[in-house]
């Protein structure tokens, strides 16, 4: 998977669809960014999109709450 080998150039609907295969949902949009949260999560996922890519460091930011939680993919 190109997100767990570091790789930057990691599509937009790609992360979302990720971000809401953990559980979050799209809490708002502000302008570029799109605010997820997370019912067992106090912290919020923030994404911007840029030129149909997400930061990098919003992905290394989400990586660590996963880990942090100990959040798994829902089927």
């Amino acid at each position: 998977m190109k997100l767990l080998s570091g790789s930057k150039n990691i599509r937009f609907s790609d992360m979302m669809t990720l971000i809401i295969g953990f559980g979050f949902h799209l809490s708002r949009t502000e302008g570029s960014h799109h605010i997820f949260a997370h019912p067992d999560v106090a912290e919020l996922v923030n994404l911007q999109e840029v030129e149909g890519q997400v930061k990098p460091y919003q992905i290394r930011q989400f990586l660590k709450l996963v880990e942090r939680y100990s959040l798994k993919l829902e089927k």
